[in-house]
């Protein structure tokens, strides 16, 4: 297992900004050579890919959120995080991070749920309007 722990969820007004963190809490050298991605899910909605930067961080976002949010990785910590800016009313959702260990997102595409092996518990974004 890969524990992986996301905070920085809350609440903010439309316009606002969220910095989101995903610590991977045991210590590996395995974790540079991850890829990852954030993905969100609103109530009734299906699971939903937002940014997923590579092992040799390539990045690349949902339309909905390019030129919003960024993607990034620091290695030396192991921490994934997603700068969330000019949030919108429609980005609220349970914002969770993925690990794919295997290489899967290559085959399968980034923003699939199914090419990720180890999730995170989520942390809750809300925008209101």
């Amino acid at each position: 297992q890969v524990p992986l722990v996301e905070s920085g969820g809350g609440s903010v007004q439309a316009g606002g900004s969220l910095r989101l963190s995903c610590s991977n809490s045991r210590t590996t050298s395995k974790y540079n050579n991850y890829n990852m991605g954030w993905f969100r899910q609103a109530p009734g909605k299906e699971r939903e890919g937002v940014a997923y930067i590579s092992s040799l961080s390539f990045t690349t976002y949902a339309d909905s959120v390019k030129g919003r949010f960024t993607i990034s990785r620091d290695n030396a910590v192991n921490t994934l995080y997603l700068e969330m800016n000019s949030l919108k009313p429609e980005d609220t959702a349970m914002y969770y991070c993925a690990a794919d260990s295997d290489g899967d997102t290559f085959r399968l595409g980034w923003s699939g749920p199914a090419a990720y092996k180890y999730w995170g518990q989520g942390t809750q974004v809300t925008v209101s309007s």
